[in-house]
Parts: C-alpha cells; structure tokens; sequence
C-alpha cells in the first residue's frame, strides 16, 4: 500500500465515526418526529408523559415547519407540518455525513 492510500485509509476512519453520528443524530430526529405523527393518528393519550414527552420533542425540532403551509384538515397539517421537517433532517443530515465522511 503506498504512502498516499494509507494517508487517505486513515483520514477516511477519522472522518467516518463525526459522519455517522452526524446521520444517527438525524435519524434520531427524524424517528421522533415520525412517532410523533403516528401517536397524534393513533390518538395516543396526551395526558400520559410518554406521549407528552414525544410531543414536546417533536414540537420543538418542527418549530421551523410546523404552520409552513396553511392546510384546512388537521390531520394532513400534522403530516405535512412534522413530515416535512423529518425528511428535511434525514435528507441534510445525511447529506452533511457524507460530505464529513468524503473529507
């Protein structure tokens, strides 16, 4: 193995454990948000602090999103409001962790 590969073998290692948890921190997100929509089509008990707990979260990684667009019935608000924010963060955090992991 020439000197430059190894060079290049040893940045990539560095560089892949920033990515990975670059995209496990917006998969994270993303899954919060996503549990969030299936507990509000669910029903779930928002008095339960679970629920509540999930709500929260999920309130304040879509508070960029959440009124984006003004739709009439409350159940495509919810969907489109929260699952726009967790395609956006599965899509630059994962884009963001290749870019780390390419340099």
């Amino acid at each position: 193995m020439s000197p430059l590969t190894r060079a290049h073998s040893r940045g990539a290692a560095r560089s892949a454990g920033p990515a990975r948890a670059i995209a496990l921190v917006a998969d994270v997100a993303a899954f919060l948000i996503v549990l969030w929509i299936v507990l509000w089509l669910l029903d779930a008990n928002q008095a339960n602090s679970l629920v509540a707990l999930v709500h929260d979260i999920a309130d304040w990684l879509t508070s960029w999103s959440r009124d984006l667009f003004t739709i009439d019935g409350e159940t495509a608000r919810v969907i489109v409001g929260y699952g726009l924010a967790a395609v956006v963060y599965v899509l630059v955090g994962h884009a963001l962790a290749g870019w780390v992991a390419r340099r």
